[in-house]
């Protein structure tokens, strides 16, 4: 495995992400409201929310309800067995809590890519290198990638995965659920994975806050224990139920998310920018003054995603409808 400078939990720094829009307003007083935010990857135009039982606001989840959940989960994700598939309150609370159920391991993450990898693993004392590729892991304990990647939108051939030799292979499937299903290793699971699969993202629900992690039963056994009872909101069990099931709304939006990204990259070509990849979510672009690009969409009421590290990149989420796009054509024509 290729030695990279390892960071210490010392070193850590806050990590910025997308989606902060009362910060944003109070450096940008002026702007136009209300705010397009297309700092993040979700989708815009959210999964239609009826009425909901009431007993779902008012008493602790139940079991049942839970199963429901999985079993339309599972369905969707084609995983055969529910005792292989754990509902959690958002991706983000296994990838916090997955270091903590492993022993002290040399980690090998794909990169670049979502920052909250690395620093949940080093939070916990395990030693991470970022590698450039996946011959590069070799050697290393756990490998945990993106796939496809945030922000770059690459993405890792199943069968390459499946030779990974690494005790743990984590694959944040975030982004997946528009792809073919041989994209994701959900459907045919190697005895060493673990797979992240969003549900905000693709339903533009972010504010349900829940995910899922597919793996061996013994591992799903581990990371129910340590979430806990009720883990998962009685409404976010009914909402990802009704959501997961509906093959028709998914189909729709995917076309109309594949309508919307080739219209962003229209636009952001006629702009100047170089679009370096992404997936049907979000854009990734390069220009010489992106900074510059960014404090002008910011002063015409538009949020895009910075990257400290890389102050050519800006990541482009897409505007909900055609007012939005209307707004951001003018606001890049201003340039």
């Amino acid at each position: 495995m290729a030695d990279v400078p390892i960071m210490t939990a010392a070193a850590e720094k806050p990590i910025e992400h997308g989606g902060d829009l009362e910060a944003l307003g109070h450096r940008y007083p002026q702007a136009p409201r209300p705010w397009i935010d297309l700092s993040t990857g979700i989708n815009p135009v959210p999964y239609p929310i009826g009425i909901l039982p009431a007993e779902g606001w008012s008493r602790l989840p139940s079991r049942a309800a839970e199963e429901a959940l999985l079993a339309a989960a599972a369905r969707r994700y084609r995983v055969g067995s529910g005792a292989t598939i754990v509902a959690a309150p958002g991706t983000q609370a296994l990838i916090q809590l997955l270091p903590r159920l492993q022993p002290r391991s040399r980690v090998a993450i794909l990169g670049r890519t979502y920052a909250e990898h690395a620093l949940c693993w080093r939070r916990e004392g395990h030693e991470v290198s970022v590698v450039a590729d996946l011959a590069a892991t070799e050697g290393a304990d756990v490998v945990v990638l993106v796939n496809p990647d945030n922000p770059t939108g690459r993405l890792v051939p199943a069968d390459a995965l499946r030779a990974v030799k690494a005790a743990l292979l984590v694959v944040d499937e975030a982004f997946v659920d528009f792809l073919p299903a041989q994209a994701s290793l959900a459907g045919a699971l190697p005895g060493n994975a673990v797979i992240l699969r969003s549900f905000g993202k693709t339903y533009g629900l972010a504010g349900v806050r829940l995910g899922f992690a597919i793996a061996a039963p013994t591992l799903v056994q581990r990371l129910r224990g340590a979430l806990g009872p009720w883990a998962v909101s009685g409404p976010a069990l009914e909402i990802g139920r009704q959501a997961l099931a509906d093959d028709a709304w998914l189909d729709a939006a995917g076309r109309r998310l594949s309508t919307h990204s080739e219209r962003l990259d229209t636009l952001l070509k006629a702009a100047g920018c170089r679009v370096l990849g992404g997936t049907i979510l979000f854009r990734l672009a390069e220009h010489g003054e992106a900074s510059r690009v960014a404090d002008a969409l910011a002063r015409h009421g538009i949020h895009v995603r910075r990257f400290a590290d890389r102050p050519t990149l800006l990541r482009f989420g897409l505007p909900a409808n055609d007012e939005g796009f209307a707004r951001l054509a003018s606001a890049l024509q201003d340039l």
